[in-house]
């Protein structure tokens, strides 16, 4: 009898040792073998009602998982809400505070080797160090908070908020050519016309349009590198903005998408889960098979997956 009691506890404490278990300690498993994350500075959710011309994203929202309601960190400004995209954390803890911070105004509560908080390129580097990650930008505030040193390939490409295409073009070179592991495209181009002309003015919307059309030659560059259906791409913005600027507590400028397309990921699902701006790297990392650190609080956003 107290043996089968004793077996009988033993399955218990398994039991529950399984189900405390967070989905990020449970699953180690890589989804697919790519992530590609076009990042659009400026990108407010407050717009998609009145843009019309923007069928790729509205084609990976109908493919795909998504939300409306995701919330920046505050400020609702750049470099606070980049680095809480790339690492997982509100300003309390990473502390870049100002729209162009480039080094944290209150010190990191936690440091990798790099002396910069744990950034998703840091912790696939230490966890995965051979595999191929990128990052390109045109605005040179992002190389501040993704940690450089460690990431295959970065680059800042100037002048591009003149012609977009130069920075697409430089994006689907890299993806043919190195097919990573993890890739963050990043357009600057939809802040600047949001501050030269207003948010939700003619000239933004038709931005958008602009870059809607880059995100179809980056999904072709995908398709011709063979990689399309191994990939997960990934769509998200840093804050949204009212009148011609951004930094407030608005609605507007607090609410961006977040859009999740590919294998494994729920079809025309909206999740009515909160998401907050530092759930992005987590539902990265969740997705390759990346273990987050302690220091991350973003949560994957679970109700994406199948």
């Amino acid at each position: 009898m107290k043996k089968i009691l004793f077996l009988s506890c033993l399955s218990v404490l398994a039991w529950m040792g399984i189900s405390c278990n967070s989905p990020q300690q449970q699953k180690l498993q890589p989804m697919v073998k790519h992530v590609v994350m076009v990042g659009i500075d400026g990108w407010a959710a407050h717009d998609l009602a009145q843009a019309h011309d923007i069928p790729n994203i509205r084609n990976l929202m109908a493919n795909g998982s998504y939300t409306l309601h995701k919330r920046s960190v505050l400020p609702s400004a750049s470099a606070i809400n980049w680095a809480s995209t790339f690492m997982g954390a509100p300003t309390e803890l990473h502390g870049y505070t100002k729209w162009n911070s480039k080094v944290p105004e209150i010190p990191a509560l936690v440091q990798n080797n790099h002396n910069i908080f744990p950034t998703i390129y840091s912790v696939i580097r230490e966890q995965k160090p051979e595999a191929e990650t990128g990052c390109t930008f045109d605005w040179d505030g992002v190389k501040f908070v993704i940690d450089t040193l460690a990431i295959s390939h970065w680059e800042y490409i100037p002048d591009s908020y003149v012609d977009i295409n130069k920075n697409c073009t430089i994006a689907e070179n890299y993806i043919k050519e190195k097919k990573p592991f993890f890739y963050t495209a990043y357009f600057g181009t939809l802040d600047e016309t949001g501050h030269e002309h207003g948010w939700y003015t003619p000239e933004y919307y038709n931005t958008l349009a602009e870059i809607d059309q880059v995100i179809g030659r980056l999904i072709q560059a995908l398709k011709d590198a063979g990689i399309y259906d191994d990939t997960i791409f990934i769509i998200t913005s840093d804050h949204g903005g009212i009148d011609k600027g951004h930094g407030g507590m608005t609605i507007e400028e607090l609410e961006t998408p977040f859009i999740v397309c590919g294998k494994g990921i729920k079809k025309g699902f909206e999740t009515p889960d909160v998401v907050m701006q530092y759930d992005v790297p987590a539902t990265i990392a969740y997705i390759l098979g990346i273990q987050q650190p302690q220091a991350w609080v973003g949560r994957p956003v679970m109700s994406f997956f199948e």
